[in-house]
C-alpha cells in the first residue's frame, strides 16, 4: 500500500507539474499579446489625434483640403483639428509681408518726355477666407509667382499713371510743384484694385525708389529749363522797366506840380509884396513929398553915375537940379496923381 501510494503519489506528481506550467505560460501569452495589442491601439490612437491636429502659427493661416477640395481655412493662431490623413490634408499660405521691385523702367510723361523710374511694392495675403482660396487658386500658394506677376501689374502701371503727369511735377527744385505723393497714391489705387480681383492679395505700400533721366530727355529738359528761365527773367526785367517808368513819371507828375505850386506862392508872395511896397511909398510920399523926391532922385543917380561913368548934363534939369538948388521947402503937401505915383516896388 505504500509502496502503492507512494508509487501513486509519484506518479501524481510527475503528471501535475507539465499541465500547471502550460496553463502559466499559455496566461503569459495572452496577457503579452493583450498588452502590445493595447500598446498598438494606443499608438494608432495617437498617430490619429497627430494626423487629425492643426497647429496654426502666427503669420501664416492653414488650408485642410477633403480629397484636394478646400473646406476649411484657419486663420487664428493655435491648435484646430481635421480629420485624419489621407481624408483630409493640410495646405499652409504665408501671410507675411512681402516686398518685390519693379526693376528701372522707361516710362513717358504727360508733356511727351521719357523718365526712368524704379518702384517698390509691398504686398501680403490677407487673412480672409476668399483672399486666401483665390491665392492657392491662382498662384498655387507660390509667393514668387504672386511676385512676378505683381512687378508685370507694376511696370504697366508706372508707364500709364506717368502719361497722366508732367516730367515738371515729378522733377523739380521747388517742393512746391513736386506731386510725388499723388503719383503714388494713384499708382497704388491702380495695383490695389488688380491685385486682388487677380490673386487675393493686397497692396499695402507703393513707392518710388528711383527718379532719374535719360540722356536725351535731360538735354531737353536743361534747354527747357534755360528757356523758362530766360521768359522769367525777361518778364521781370520788363515789369521793373515798366514800375521805372512808372515812379518816372510819378516823380516828373509830382515835380511839376510842387513846380507849380511853388510859382503860384512865389507870384502871390510877390504880389503882396508889391502892394506892401506901394503902400509903404504912398506914405512915405504923402508924410513929405519934397524928400521923396529928394531921395529918388539921389538912388536915380546912384544908379546911373558909376566910377567908370562919364555925363555931361545940365544941372538945371531934374534930378541935378537937386544938387545946384537943393529941397525947396513946400507950404503944404502934394497929393500924388496917377502920372507921378511911383512906381510898385520902387525902393525909396
Amino acid at each position: 500500500m505504500t509502496g502503492t501510494h507512494d508509487g501513486s503519489s509519484h506518479d501524481h506528481c510527475h503528471h501535475h507539474g507539465p499541465a500547471h506550467d502550460g496553463a502559466s505560460a499559455a496566461r503569459l501569452s495572452w496577457g503579452g499579446v493583450l498588452v502590445r495589442f493595447t500598446l498598438a491601439l494606443l499608438l494608432l490612437a495617437a498617430a490619429g489625434l497627430a494626423s487629425a491636429a492643426v497647429m496654426v502659427s502666427a503669420g501664416s493661416a492653414v488650408v485642410v483640403t477633403r480629397f484636394g477640395d478646400p473646406v476649411r481655412i484657419y486663420t487664428t493662431p493655435g491648435l484646430h483639428w481635421k480629420l485624419p490623413a489621407p481624408i483630409e490634408a493640410v495646405v499652409e499660405v504665408d501671410l507675411r509681408l512681402h516686398t518685390t521691385s519693379s526693376g528701372l523702367l522707361d516710362v513717358g510723361t504727360a508733356d511727351g518726355l521719357r523718365v526712368l523710374m524704379q518702384a517698390y511694392v509691398a504686398w501680403q495675403v490677407p487673412a480672409e477666407p476668399t483672399a486666401i482660396r483665390r491665392f492657392l487658386q491662382s498662384v498655387r500658394n507660390q509667393p514668387d509667382d504672386a511676385a512676378r506677376q505683381l512687378r508685370t501689374f507694376l511696370g504697366s502701371s508706372l508707364e500709364v499713371t506717368a502719361g497722366t503727369f508732367e516730367l515738371a511735377s515729378l522733377l523739380n527744385t521747388d517742393p512746391s510743384r513736386l506731386q510725388l505723393d499723388g503719383y503714388e497714391a494713384r499708382l497704388r489705387e491702380r495695383l490695389t484694385d488688380q491685385a486682388l480681383k487677380t490673386y487675393g492679395v493686397s497692396i499695402r505700400q507703393v513707392g518710388l525708389e528711383r527718379l532719374t533721366l535719360p540722356t536725351e530727355t535731360m538735354t531737353a529738359t536743361v534747354d527747357r529749363l534755360r528757356a523758362e528761365r530766360e521768359t522769367v527773367a525777361e518778364e521781370r526785367m520788363a515789369e521793373g522797366r515798366r514800375q521805372a517808368a512808372e515812379i518816372t513819371s510819378n516823380a516828373q507828375r509830382d515835380a511839376q506840380i510842387l513846380q507849380a505850386k511853388t510859382q503860384q506862392e512865389a507870384a502871390e508872395i510877390e504880389a503882396r509884396s508889391r502892394l506892401e511896397a506901394a503902400r509903404i511909398i504912398g506914405e512915405a510920399y504923402r508924410a513929405d513929398p519934397d524928400l521923396y523926391t529928394l531921395l529918388r532922385s539921389l538912388d536915380t543917380l546912384e544908379k546911373v553915375i558909376r566910377g567908370n561913368t562919364h555925363l555931361i548934363l545940365r544941372t538945371d534939369a531934374a534930378p541935378f537940379l537937386a544938387l545946384s538948388d537943393g529941397v525947396a521947402p513946400s507950404s503944404k503937401p502934394v497929393t500924388p496923381s496917377a502920372s507921378t505915383t511911383p512906381a510898385a516896388g520902387a525902393k525909396p
